[in-house]
């Protein structure tokens, strides 16, 4: 909850503290009569309508008026989008945690195993090696599984010929990463080649241009243009990237629906891909921290095509 007059980033940082075991909205009909408050703001994306219902019938917060329209959701979203030096710390100790796991699942990998094998191994990796959590639930999706962007790992078995790809993260100190890779088993054929060279080049043409100033829609079209230059547009459903931080999705986004500008301090996936349905998918993913002269590269994982 925030308890104030009017909602901005800069009044984020006023924290009220409440005594547990005793009752928090009578410490809370204080706090606000002492400062001649009539308002509390909420954020609308973490409450539940019963949850709000309480707080409306709660006889100590009767004659205040409750704020539940996101514009709280809205200043927090404002507020976390510029990171700061120690945050980007906690990112990159995380990220060095979770290529880490990539590194280890490489000779992890065989033809036998399956994907649940794999995300179970990765998750085990990450929180054994200093993850106090993980960003998300382990994507690992093979051979035509992989054409499903957001599939969940399955029991099927990796063969020769299959694309993996590996979509994952470790959180340290509440900082989440955020990484993709896709990788090879065996062989691939000249198809598989031409559309991981295609996402391989989209990827680092954005980031090489990516930079304060830029808009979002200039961002992602850096790297769309050329999937769909390569005859490969229609499968490429979803938006370059997408802010990190404390949730593993916030803004801003890159997006060809976007009209947010990028700023110094702003922390982006940029992850494009490929999904041919009914054969495989391609997604290459990386975390850029933008300055003014670009986006520095926090992951260092190896991302041209390896065939295990």
């Amino acid at each position: 909850y925030f308890v104030g007059n009017s909602i901005c980033p800069e009044e984020l940082s006023k924290v009220l503290q409440l005594c547990e075991g005793k009752d928090v909205f009578r410490q809370m009909k204080d706090y606000l009569n002492e400062r001649n408050l009539r308002s509390i703001a909420l954020e609308a994306s973490g409450i539940t309508v019963a949850q709000f219902s309480r707080l409306k019938d709660n006889e100590n917060l009767k004659d205040f008026e409750l704020i539940c329209d996101n514009s709280l959701d809205t200043a927090i979203s404002i507020f976390r989008q510029i990171k700061t030096s120690d945050e980007i710390q906690q990112i990159k100790e995380a990220q060095l945690i979770a290529e880490k796991a990539f590194d280890h699942i490489l000779d992890f990998i065989k033809p036998g195993k399956t994907e649940k094998d794999i995300q179970l191994e990765l998750d085990f990796f990450m929180l054994r090696n200093g993850a106090e959590a993980l960003s998300f639930d382990t994507i690992a999706v093979s051979g035509v599984n992989s054409s499903m962007p957001h599939g969940v790992p399955s029991d099927k078995e990796i063969e020769n010929g299959d694309f993996i790809t590996m979509d994952f993260g470790a959180v340290i100190n509440g900082y989440h990463s955020d990484m993709t890779r896709t990788v090879a088993v065996g062989f691939v054929t000249d198809e598989q080649r031409l559309v991981y060279d295609t996402v391989l080049a989209a990827q680092k043409n954005a980031l090489s241009v990516i930079r304060a100033g830029m808009s979002c829609f200039d961002a992602d079209k850096a790297a769309r243009d050329i999937i769909v230059n390569a005859g490969f547009g229609q499968y490429f459903g979803h938006g370059t990237g997408h802010g990190v931080g404390i949730e593993i999705h916030e803004a801003p986004n890159l997006s060809p629906r976007s009209s947010a500008i990028l700023e110094k301090g702003n922390l982006v996936t940029v992850e494009p891909g490929i999904y041919i349905p009914g054969k495989f998918g391609v997604r290459i993913e990386d975390m850029a921290f933008i300055t003014d002269s670009g986006g520095e590269n926090l992951t260092k994982a190896e991302k041209s095509l390896i065939i295990l």
